[in-house]
């Protein structure tokens, strides 16, 4: 069985590599967090020109048509420049459960996010247990729509977007996922600062929305979306992850290649090595369980298991590569000014946002022994 990547699949890595390598220098990376908080609306055209925006939306909605593997691949090479712009939140939190639920009035913003005019996000934390299946928000249904009241914490590009999907927790019991205007009245928006100097904003929400602001119409089965949109950005964020780490490795090699000590470069001493060594070595299970993930996502399948053994390796794993690419890097890897600095900030967000490992591993034996007793109670 061939597991390479397709043709297709290698133009997209190919173009997505070089957009972001020509448009997310370094030196452009620290402009744009020093004077344009945090967003490159230059690098986010140069996208929409190359139609990478519409990646993975249905061709009937004006997108390619491609699935959730090219989109990783897309996210991958935006982990590798820590390139800030809102990909993650717009395509994968925002786009793609619009495009899947959407009404046909809803699906109009796609046309915008294709072309580059309109910014997506969702707000998916919770505060304290962060278990986003049971939205702290509430929604109280009125004459003329919903009224939704409650906090949503650290949303992604908040700030940037024209709409937020917020899930919240219905009067009748049920899950909603509505899209919130962060413009409009009744909406606070308190832009925040990230580990990883991205854009990130609290919600504030008392506000009256339209009954057409429901994700799907009233009959949409909001728990189902809900699940439906969190492991797609699980997944979507374990491919930046990987990015992050592979391009961590890539200049701890290099600098470990150039600077020398005792008359040897660093690279030569076997310690070095072995540390080195490691973290390459902890990239390849985070890429292909990500991958998998991706492409059981992709077709349809039952994918929980895959999800959650991806988000344990981008999280333990990545968390352990870059921590291990800024002490090769010696006194430099402390220096906020030198490029390595970023991808460890970038690798020590995703983890928090993943979650811990040994959470997943939890979660991961809950289900295994949950599906093992299943089957027990089947067979006899």
């Amino acid at each position: 069985m061939n597991f390479d990547l397709s043709d297709e699949q290698n133009v997209v890595q190919d173009l997505a590599r070089q957009i972001f390598e020509g448009h997310a220098s370094v030196e452009r990376v620290k402009d744009v967090e020093r004077d344009h908080d945090g967003f490159d609306d230059a690098l986010w055209n140069e996208l929409a020109k190359a139609n990478l925006l519409g990646l993975c939306l249905p061709e009937d909605l004006g997108g390619s048509g491609y699935g959730l593997v090219e989109l990783c691949l897309l996210l991958e090479q935006q982990g590798r420049r820590v390139a800030p712009v809102p990909l993650w939140a717009t395509v994968v939190l925002g786009a793609l459960p619009v495009a899947e639920f959407g009404t046909p009035d809803q699906q109009a913003l796609l046309d915008g996010v294709i072309a580059g005019t309109v910014r997506l996000s969702a707000a998916l934390s919770e505060s304290g247990a962060d278990d986003a299946l049971r939205p702290s928000v509430t929604a109280t249904r009125t004459a003329t729509g919903w009224h939704l009241q409650g906090f949503k914490p650290s949303v992604p590009a908040a700030q940037f977007a024209h709409r937020v999907l917020v899930p919240a927790t219905q009067d009748d019991g049920r899950v909603g996922i509505f899209l919130v205007d962060p413009a409009s009245r009744g909406v606070e928006v308190q832009p925040v600062d990230s580990t990883s100097h991205q854009p990130h904003a609290h919600l504030a929400i008392d506000a009256d929305l339209a009954a057409a602001d429901r994700l799907g119409g009233d009959a949409g089965d909001g728990a189902e979306q809900l699940l439906w949109m969190l492991e797609r950005a699980l997944v979507g964020l374990c491919a930046i992850q990987l990015g992050v780490c592979a391009a961590a490795i890539e200049q701890t090699a290099a600098y470990t290649s150039t600077r020398t000590q005792f008359g040897k470069p660093l690279s030569t001493f076997q310690g070095v090595a072995h540390q080195a060594a490691d973290a390459f070595i902890l990239t390849e299970p985070m890429r292909v369980t990500m991958l998998q993930a991706a492409w059981r996502l992709m077709h349809g399948l039952s994918s929980r298991q895959e999800v959650l053994i991806a988000k344990y390796w981008a999280s333990e794993g990545g968390q352990k590569v870059v921590h291990l690419c800024q002490h090769l890097h010696g006194g430099m890897g402390s220096d906020i000014d030198y490029p390595i600095h970023r991808y460890f900030l970038w690798g020590v967000q995703n983890e928090t946002t993943l979650g811990a490992g040994s959470v997943q591993l939890s979660r991961l034996g809950s289900l295994i022994a949950a599906d093992a007793s299943r089957v027990a109670a089947v067979a006899s």
